[in-house]
């Protein structure tokens, strides 16, 4: 193995269509439950589920209406 490697002449990756943040979030159970049955049905695994919900609540720029009163 070499001591250095030099990369100045590399290339970004051509097949990374979007880099991800790996992030900890608190959901409550039942919704976990929930897409995790959805991902049975459709085959897609839930963790990517829950993802193309929020993109799709973004990019339809839909916004929460929650009374926490």
């Amino acid at each position: 193995m070499r001591q250095e490697y030099d990369f100045s002449k590399g290339i970004k990756n051509p097949y990374l269509k979007r880099q991800k943040q790996q992030v900890t979030i608190n959901l409550d159970i039942e919704a976990v439950e929930y897409f995790k049955a959805e991902a049975q049905t459709s085959g897609i695994p839930y963790q990517t589920l829950i993802n193309l919900y929020l993109k799709d609540c973004m990019e339809n720029n839909r916004h929460l209406q929650a009374n926490w009163g």
